[in-house]
C-alpha cells in the first residue's frame, strides 16, 4: 500500500499523538502540530524524516495557513487531514464567563474551520484526501457540566455533515470520529469555571459519578484510525469504543418518539405548503458563478 502523508493537529497527546505515532511507526509520514515546538519535536529522534514537527495555535489565522503550506511544500501532498485540537471547559450554562465560552469554541470549532480553509483548496487542487473531524460521543448526546464543550462537537459534527457534501465531487473524504470515554490526559487541561452556590451539590455528585465511569485504551484506537484511512469507502461517522453505537440507539430512539407523540401538532404547523419565492433565495441566485 501507498505511504501516506498526515496533518494532526493537537499531536502532543492524548489521540493526536497516538495516531501519529501510529501512522509513523507503519511508514507513512506524518506533519505532528502542537501549541508548543517541544511537545513534539521528540519525535524527530524516533523517526527521523518521516515526521515535520511544527508549531501550531490554530487560534492565530496566519499561523494556521503558512503552517498548511510549509507542510504541503515539505511534503508534496496531503492525504490526511485530522482536525484534532481542542481544549474542555466544565461549567454549569450560568456559570461560564462570556469569556471563557468564547475562547472555548474559539479553539475547539473556530481552530478547526481555520485548519480546513488552509486545508480544503490544496485537497481541491489534487483532487483527492480524507478529513478526518474529531468530535466525541458527547457530539451526539450532552452531559450536565460540559455543555459547551458539547456545543463545540456538536457544532463540528453540523459542520463536517455539511462539508462532506460540498466537497465529495473534490475527490475529498469527510469522516466525523467520535471516541467515547477514554483514558486520555485531554481533562487535565480543562478551564473550570467557579462553583456557584446552587450547582456545588449537583456538581460533587456529577464529578464523583465521573471518577468512576470505566474508560478505554486510548492506544487500541489506532488501528480503527488506520483501517478508517485505508478504506476504499470510509464512513461519514465512526464511533470509537463500545459506549456510542448503544449511546445513539438511546438518543435516537427517544427523539424519534417525541417526535411521533408530537406529530399532529407539527404537521399542522406546516400550514400550506408552496413552492419557495423566498427572496434571499433569488439573491442567492443571482450569486452563483456563471457556468462555462
Amino acid at each position: 500500500m501507498m505511504k501516506k502523508t498526515w496533518f494532526i493537529t493537537g499531536a502532543s497527546r492524548g489521540f493526536g499523538r497516538i495516531w501519529a505515532e501510529a501512522a509513523l511507526e507503519r511508514g507513512d509520514q506524518v506533519t505532528a502540530t502542537a501549541r508548543k515546538l517541544s511537545d513534539v519535536a521528540d519525535l524527530t529522534e524516533r523517526f527521523g524524516d518521516s515526521v515535520l514537527p511544527l508549531a501550531l495555535d490554530v487560534t492565530q489565522a496566519a499561523q494556521v495557513q503558512q503552517v498548511l503550506r510549509q507542510a504541503h511544500s515539505h511534503f508534496g501532498r496531503l492525504d490526511v487531514l485530522v482536525n484534532n485540537a481542542g481544549v474542555s471547559l466544565f461549567a454549569a450554562t450560568e456559570e461560564a464567563s462570556d469569556e471563557q465560552i468564547s475562547n472555548h469554541f474559539n479553539v475547539n470549532y473556530l481552530g478547526m474551520i481555520r485548519v480546513l480553509r488552509a486545508a480544503l483548496p490544496l485537497l481541491r487542487q489534487q483532487g483527492s484526501g480524507h478529513i478526518l473531524a474529531v468530535s466525541s460521543g458527547l457530539g451526539i448526546t450532552s452531559i450536565p457540566f460540559v455543555g459547551y464543550y458539547c456545543a463545540t462537537k456538536w457544532a463540528i459534527e453540523a459542520q463536517h455533515e455539511a462539508l462532506a457534501q460540498e466537497v465529495k465531487g473534490f475527490g475529498i473524504r469527510v469522516t466525523i470520529v467520535e471516541p467515547g470515554a477514554y483514558a486520555t490526559e485531554f481533562g487535565k487541561g480543562s478551564t473550570i469555571a467557579d462553583a456557584q452556590p446552587p450547582y456545588a451539590e449537583f456538581r460533587k455528585q456529577f464529578l464523583t459519578q465521573l471518577a468512576s465511569m470505566e474508560r478505554g485504551d486510548p492506544h487500541a484506537t489506532a488501528e480503527a484510525v488506520l483501517k478508517l484511512v485505508d478504506s476504499d469507502n470510509p464512513p461519514l461517522r465512526l464511533g470509537l469504543g463500545t459506549t456510542i453505537l448503544p449511546r445513539a440507539r438511546a438518543a435516537y430512539a427517544e427523539r424519534l418518539a417525541t417526535w411521533e407523540a408530537w406529530s399532529d401538532v407539527a404537521n399542522a404547523a406546516m400550514g400550506v405548503p408552496r413552492v419557495s419565492r423566498d427572496s434571499w433565495i433569488q439573491e442567492l441566485m443571482q450569486q452563483l458563478p456563471d457556468q462555462a
